[in-house]
């Protein structure tokens, strides 16, 4: 699956989620998210390498956890990340196996996520990361046929635009953990 992110980050949700409520739209309840981030023993920083995400996932506290794997590949020049995932039945095995392949950890993220749907292809995230201050607005869409990277792009920024926002972040969760946060300004239209 073929993605475009942008997010941004956010003191605190109360006014995003008034200008939701104003709208229309709710956030879902509050999904649990673990997960364990391996990169390449051969990983180099700008070289679009491939990772690895183990990921537990608690949607509802009367139903048990749900484990899935996932492969990440991010370009850098062009912003759009190459997804695919699986949900796996062993989690240690798994994450036996990653090793075994020659990733190493690199870290670990723990969040609380809410969700809306904008269509079928958009979903917009809130998402409030353990370890860091405030929450991040982050918001996917999956690539179509024929659509310009640049022009869902554009799409996502006017999104974050109509919310109020001017800046976004690029970097992972993980690489924001490590103090590597750099906003950058949303362009105007």
């Amino acid at each position: 699956m073929k993605k475009l992110v942008v997010k941004t980050y956010l003191e605190g949700d109360e006014a995003f989620l008034r200008k939701l409520s104003d709208v229309g739209m709710e956030m879902s309840p509050v999904i649990w998210q673990h997960e364990r981030v391996y990169l390449a023993s051969n990983y180099q920083p700008k070289m679009n390498y491939p990772r690895l995400v183990l990921r537990t996932e608690v949607r509802e506290t009367s139903r048990p956890a749900t484990y899935a794997v996932y492969l990440k590949r991010h370009i850098e020049d062009s912003g759009l990340d190459f997804e695919n995932f699986t949900t796996i039945g062993n989690y240690t095995e798994m994450t036996g196996m990653i090793h075994q392949l020659g990733y190493r950890k690199v870290a670990e993220v723990s969040r609380q996520r809410r969700e809306v749907w904008l269509d079928e292809r958009t979903v917009i995230y809130l998402d409030v990361i353990e370890g860091i201050q405030g929450c991040f607005v982050k918001i996917e869409a999956e690539m179509m046929e024929g659509v310009s990277v640049e022009t869902v792009k554009m799409e996502l920024y006017k999104t974050l635009r109509l919310f109020g926002f001017v800046t976004f972040v690029t970097q992972t969760y993980a690489e924001i953990l490590l103090g590597q946060m750099q906003p950058y300004y949303i362009p105007e239209f």
